[in-house]
């Protein structure tokens, strides 16, 4: 008995109480975060879910709410046909498939991810219990987009009958104005098209939102970035003078301005606005190593890009021992193997002309029940500061140049001033795609674009009219 309590001198009830309820607080935390972590990054994928059943019931007791544009106008709405049917239509037809969606054959854009808020009724409750009792279905939530029909028409109409895209954003609060993409498709018909649209014979991809998900070489774009990495690494850099004499060589490769123009003694913005290929190839052949890459990451390659909407994340794969010195000089000028999607082009370019400032894209203005209610409103948000105030003055600077004195002086005589840069992605066999990204007006933007259209050539020649159309409409 003795030896017994020897041995249990030791023992504390309340270190053992203690220890069972730190593992039990460690449990609850646990716990709590990954409830958070599911309130803020999975509810909604859930939510939204075919597979929730939650859909089913509210599909039973809820008529799908209406999809409506800033102007007021309707681009989704639900009839109920003779047999009593309820039926999905689109009055405005292909112009905003990509953005508003369809429901048959698989749902896409914003019926996919307002969905479950489409189903939603947040009318007077009572008004809904009766409906409820006397068996009839609630009206859903009606969502309400920042999208205008009349803008959207003069994007859809200037791209043509080209493949490409066409985004507009307000950049500083991040509201989409217009989003195109081409070829469309008419989700009225989404029945009768499924089985020319699966075949695809000439591999245009209807389906796809190339604004969002079609992912291009950047072309002279990316000298925007080229640029702004060669100032971090030289503060001097507006001394830099370069000799252009219409190509450069390294190592048997050739690398030739446009046509092999030579443009003489240039600087850093002279280089810009003329887009001078080996003038940005020299820079970035003597680029410090992983420049590049670690401000592609700070401008969000290689990321999904925080929009509401499927997007396919730009695509940056330069890094120490993966690449060669010509690589760099052909990644340097737009070429190689990095690509991006007009969206995130258009966020590059807002955010210069943000000051530095990075908005987070949105297209859902705010969610209003049937009854008039204000459910929710979007407010904008910053997302990032990827450049200082400072920084992106002087890439303002060099876009106007562009305007003024360089590739995209068609636009240097209308009545807003305009900053912006050309691109032309070569591709082999095949014209180039044609990109011009901007804001306008220059010295007050109030819209940033995105303009990529797909084999046909300059950016100057067929993205930058692209954009006098739309800077007309808008401003008009």
């Amino acid at each position: 008995m003795g030896m017994f309590l020897s041995n249990n001198r030791d023992y504390n009830p309340k270190k053992s109480i203690m220890k069972v309820l730190y593992i039990f607080l460690g449990l609850f935390v646990l716990t709590m975060g990954y409830f958070m972590y599911f309130l803020i990054f999975r509810s909604n994928e859930v939510i939204n879910s075919t597979y929730n059943k939650r859909h089913d019931v509210l599909a039973e007791r809820v008529i799908r709410g209406m999809i409506i544009s800033a102007d007021q106008e309707i681009l989704a709405h639900t009839i109920i046909d003779e047999q009593d049917r309820e039926i999905r239509r689109y009055p405005f037809e292909d112009l905003f498939a990509h953005v508003v969606g369809k429901m048959q054959k698989g749902m896409s854009g914003l019926e996919e991810t307002e969905n479950i808020r489409l189903m939603t009724s947040n009318r007077n409750s009572f008004e809904n219990l009766y409906n409820e009792m006397v068996g009839q279905k609630n009206p859903g939530n009606n969502i309400y987009i920042t999208m205008d029909t009349k803008l959207q028409q003069v994007a859809y109409d200037a791209l043509g009958d080209h493949r490409g895209a066409v985004v507009v954003m307000e950049p500083g609060t991040g509201k989409i104005l217009t989003m195109v993409s081409k070829p469309s498709f008419d989700p009225n018909e989404i029945d009768v098209l499924w089985p020319e649209i699966m075949e695809d014979v000439e591999e245009e991809s209807p389906l796809m939102n190339r604004a969002t998900q079609g992912l291009y070489p950047p072309g002279s774009t990316f000298k925007l970035l080229t640029a702004l990495a060669f100032m971090r690494d030289n503060p001097d850099y507006i001394t830099y003078e370069y000799d252009c004499n219409g190509s450069v060589e390294y190592e048997n490769m050739k690398i030739h301005c446009y046509k092999g123009k030579a443009h003489g003694e240039v600087d850093l913005i002279k280089s810009f606005a003329k887009s001078c290929n080996t003038s940005f190839a020299t820079i970035g052949k003597d680029l410090s190593t992983d420049s590049l890459y670690s401000l592609s990451e700070t401008f969000l390659f290689n990321q999904y890009l925080p929009i509401r909407m499927a997007n396919s994340p730009s695509s940056f794969v330069l890094k120490t021992g993966s690449y060669s010195v010509k690589e760099a000089m052909q990644t340097a000028i737009g070429q190689g193997r990095t690509l991006v999607t007009p969206i995130h082009n258009v966020m590059i370019a807002a955010a210069v002309a943000n000051g530095g400032v990075m908005m987070k894209p949105y297209v859902v203005d705010r969610i209003v029940s049937a009854d008039g209610y204000t459910v929710k409103e979007y407010e904008p948000e910053v997302y990032a500061n990827p450049m200082t105030k400072e920084e992106a003055e002087y890439l303002g600077e060099m876009m106007q140049s562009v305007v003024t004195v360089g590739t995209a002086d068609e636009l240097k005589d209308g009545k807003v001033t305009v900053a912006g840069k050309t691109g032309s992605a070569d591709q082999a066999g095949k014209p180039a795609h044609a990109w011009f990204i901007g804001y306008a007006p220059a010295d007050k933007p109030q819209i940033a674009f995105s303009i990529l259209v797909e084999s046909v050539g300059t950016g100057g020649d067929y993205a930058v009219p692209i954009a006098r159309q739309i800077i007309d409409a808008y401003f008009n």
